[in-house]
């Protein structure tokens, strides 16, 4: 396994070890509802503060959508490894 599977790997169980860290899910989810609220309750003539909280929104389900492709790419990762293995 070269230098880079096996650093996507461990980035992948690190992603994977937040994704599962209560803290972490508080604190993302609770920046995520109040993200939406400021939305939500913006006048609809505040076109930057909208578009400025819409962003951040974003950002967060951003984040949190590239550590689950982390793990997905670690994923793929064993399992080629793993049919290398079974391979050889």
């Amino acid at each position: 396994m070269s230098q880079n599977e096996d650093r996507l790997i461990e980035l992948g169980d690190a992603a994977e070890h937040l994704l599962a860290s209560e803290p972490f899910n508080l604190v993302v989810n609770g920046l995520v509802d109040s993200a939406f609220q400021r939305f939500a309750n913006s006048p609809p003539g505040d076109k930057e503060g909208r578009e400025t909280t819409y962003c951040h929104y974003r950002a967060l389900v951003e984040v949190v959508n590239s550590l689950k492709q982390a793990v997905s790419i670690r994923d793929e990762a064993l399992a080629k490894r793993d049919t290398s293995e079974e391979e050889a």
